[in-house]
């Protein structure tokens, strides 16, 4: 699980900085035999460790840096329905009924976000609300197509159409026609969510263990054994959570995983504590995202913060921390422009796992190595749903996890030297389509 961010990276996060578990988990030494291992310790890991260790049911997971470390601890940290798909195009792949249950299986996540923070007692900022912003009117006409398609056929009621005036009422913003506002999504800290799941899951006996790369897999017995620099795990099953790290991982049968999903950078800033300003800005305290493909995210912190994301990179170049600064600075400032005076205290990035369809892409390579990747920037809430998915299908009920599998996940085209100039050029394209009126 070898990453392209330097460990340096938590210095320079809003959400290290303002983490309020410090627990450090024991890197791995000598032979440890479960039932199940899993490698990579964010929210899929997690959410898969946490309902088998609660069944007594022997599980250790690694993680080549910290708990939390890749995109469950850096992202914008809102919790929404839905997957980044749209739902017409989920139907039209496994038909309407099949798709009529991933909806509601996706607000069962969110409600399961609140489920275990409540549980789990989770300090970690969570409040309700969201918005979906529209820049332009065309973009608001979608949205309200898709409130009518989603009563129609989900039967879901919940969104409120807002119109600019109304938008204004909770956003001191004047760059947008309207907004869509669903008051049961919300927002929270997502690396001390991260971290208080992890807390759970080693009450509930599951082994967690840090800075404990997989350098080995092979077959052992009637399952696998996996090697670390300083041990081994023998486990019957296996899980892949590693998401946007997968191409990291060179042991077959693995390799083939990293070719239906693309690791994309993303970005975020935090402004120092704005007092008072803060909720004239977002009034409401909703979190926030616009429906362009190369979109805006933000909310604010508990501290009174304004927590800025946006921006893609299919290059695989990180920019300096001052480029990164200056552009999401002017990005910011296009919605929010009397912040002109405000500093921004801390800046970075990480990467989120993109599949082609923008489907999670849960499965299984054999009967005992199972796989959770492909969230697209959705995965917050869908990590616990995929991660209850797994735990049931290794437990003997694997039916909501063939519902998964009968979705058709393709490889990236172009190749290992080709995929992400592909991926550029087509990102060009749709960067040309968000410009217009």
């Amino acid at each position: 699980m070898a990453t392209s961010f330097t460990h340096t990276e938590p210095t320079l996060s809003y959400y290290a900085a303002s983490r309020n578990d410090h627990t450090h988990y024991p890197c791995l030494q000598g032979t440890v035999e479960v039932e199940t291992c899993i490698i990579g310790g964010g929210l899929s890991g997690i959410g898969t460790a946490l309902p088998l260790a609660q069944q007594q049911h022997s599980v250790a997971l690694i993680e080549a840096a910290q708990i939390g470390y890749g995109a469950s601890g850096r992202n914008g940290g809102q919790v929404i329905y839905g997957y980044a798909a749209e739902m017409s195009s989920i139907a039209s792949m496994i038909g309407l009924k099949n798709a009529q249950t991933l909806w509601q299986w996706s607000r069962q996540a969110v409600a399961l976000v609140e489920q275990q923070i409540q549980t789990y007692r989770i300090d970690c900022d969570w409040h309700r609300g969201y918005a979906h912003v529209a820049i332009r009117p065309r973009h608001l006409h979608a949205l309200t197509e898709w409130v009518k398609e989603a009563a129609a056929h989900y039967h879901f009621h919940d969104y409120q159409i807002w119109n600019q005036h109304q938008l204004q009422q909770q956003l001191a913003s004047e760059r947008y026609a309207g907004a869509i506002f669903d008051q049961q999504a919300g927002h929270l800290h997502p690396l001390n969510y991260t971290l208080g799941l992890a807390h759970a899951a080693a009450a509930a006996g599951a082994l967690l263990f840090e800075h404990s790369p997989m350098l080995a897999l092979e077959p052992w017995q009637h399952g696998y054994r996996i090697t670390t620099p300083n041990g081994c795990i023998i486990a019957k099953n296996l899980v892949i959570a590693v998401n946007a790290f997968t191409h990291s991982l060179q042991q077959a049968p693995i390799q083939s995983l990293a070719a239906k999903i693309l690791p994309v950078g993303t970005y975020m800033i935090a402004t120092e504590p704005l007092g008072e300003r803060a909720q004239q800005l977002i009034h409401n305290n909703m979190a926030v995202c616009d429906t362009r493909f190369v979109l805006d995210y933000y909310r604010l912190s508990a501290d009174k913060r304004l927590l800025f994301g946006g921006k893609v990179n299919y290059s695989g170049r990180e920019p300096s921390q001052q480029q990164l600064i200056q552009g999401m600075r002017r990005d910011m400032l296009k919605v929010f422009p009397q912040l002109a005076d405000v500093h921004i205290d801390y800046a970075w990035g990480g990467q989120v796992d993109i599949s082609m369809n923008r489907i999670p892409h849960f499965g299984r390579l054999n009967p005992q190595l199972y796989f959770l990747q492909g969230f697209s920037g959705h995965g917050v809430a869908a990590t616990g749903l995929g991660g209850q998915i797994v735990a049931e299908a290794i437990s003997g009920d694997d039916s909501r996890l063939r519902l998964f599998e009968k979705i058709t996940h393709h490889n990236f085209p172009g190749g290992k030297l080709l995929r992400l100039p592909t991926q550029w050029l087509g990102a060009s394209y749709y960067r040309l389509k968000d410009l217009l009126p």
